[in-house]
């Protein structure tokens, strides 16, 4: 992720290295390695433990590229870069994950604001199958392999739990 802070730029990688519990991660941000717990995750804000350090990061106003937020009582104004769909794609289901699995999976919480397919369709991989929103981001969901749409799981306006199935394609 690609974020730009008043006239301050600055990027950074991250990946989850292991889910050690619930809620628990180690995670590894520009190389160094990190434990992270989740407290508290909305559609308001998160609240999390960061190497023993408790953060609250309040959502104030979200865009398709930027989000406003008061992180530890300090306002912000964050520029995302766009990879966030393609983040979601690969963990849903999406790169490498073979031609077997026929379930669609929500790699994340959220409300469904679109389901961009019929049952019976066929589509692409990498077709967008639905939108969702979380944290006041809207998040394309794309197929993970080419097929046909054979079942579709959620209608707009739903709640959907992280790795509920969103579709099944065949």
């Amino acid at each position: 992720m690609e974020y730009k802070i008043a006239d301050i730029e600055a990027a950074f990688e991250g990946q989850i290295l292991q889910k050690t519990g619930e809620s628990d991660y180690t995670i590894k941000i520009n190389d160094k390695q990190h434990t992270l717990k989740i407290l508290k995750m909305n559609t308001r804000g998160i609240e999390f433990v960061l190497d023993s350090h408790v953060h609250t990061v309040k959502y104030l106003d979200a865009g398709t590229a930027h989000m406003k937020m008061v992180v530890d009582g300090t306002p912000f104004a964050v520029n995302m870069h766009h990879s966030l769909n393609e983040i979601v794609y690969k963990n849903s289901g999406g790169g490498d994950s073979g031609d077997a699995q026929t379930a669609l999976h929500s790699q994340i919480p959220g409300k469904v604001v679109s389901v961009n397919v019929s049952e019976g369709d066929s589509v692409k991989k990498g077709d967008v199958v639905c939108v969702l929103e979380s944290m006041k981001m809207q998040v394309s969901i794309k197929s993970h392999k080419d097929g046909t749409i054979k079942k579709i799981k959620v209608k707009p306006a739903a709640s959907v739990a992280k790795n509920d199935i969103l579709a099944e394609i065949e």
